[in-house]
């Protein structure tokens, strides 16, 4: 099945194919399938439309997604009530506390694919041109983040060559 471009093989848990996306790892897709309603234990060839459209809106515009509603929590305090307790009657051991903090969405600022390598891209131009220690590292085709350059730097020169688009 195709999704956004991207091939996902039909014999594969959602939660795994969805890793072939570029920026999505195993944590971000969990999350994704929870987020979409998808169980843990699907495949991508049980998929329903309803799931497979659901999903391909989130990661075609997730910021524009409409928002997770919110199931109010107990707080870390919160004892409840004995069994013996009627259920109209009120309750003397509720916690007071009135801090409701709205839960932090990570995934709307999720970015897949080409929008993911253009920003690091941008990221890599910018080191370049404020002249720093890592755009230098990058302009001369080695090992960035402090990896040894006497005998294994091969590796880095090739994968440091391959998207200079300058």
């Amino acid at each position: 099945m195709h999704i956004l471009g991207v091939l996902l093989p039909d014999n594969q848990l959602v939660k795994h194919a969805l890793t072939h996306f570029y920026g999505i790892g195993h944590k971000t897709a969990s999350r994704l399938c929870a987020r979409v309603q998808i169980h843990d234990r699907c495949r991508i060839r049980s998929l329903n439309q309803g799931q497979v459209t659901a999903l391909t809106a989130f990661l075609s515009s997730p910021a524009n997604s409409p928002p997770v509603s919110a199931q109010p929590l107990a707080a870390p305090g919160y004892v409840p009530p004995p069994l013996s307790q009627q259920p109209g009657a009120p309750n003397t051991n509720a916690s007071t506390s009135t801090s409701t903090q709205e839960p932090v969405d990570r995934l709307r600022e999720i970015k897949i694919e080409s929008d993911l390598r253009r920003q690091m891209r941008e990221n890599i131009a910018h080191q370049r041109m404020i002249g720093s220690y890592v755009g230098r590292r990058h302009a001369m085709h080695l090992p960035v983040r402090g990896q040894n350059t006497q005998s294994n730097a091969r590796t880095a020169r090739k994968l440091n060559r391959v998207e200079r688009y300058n």
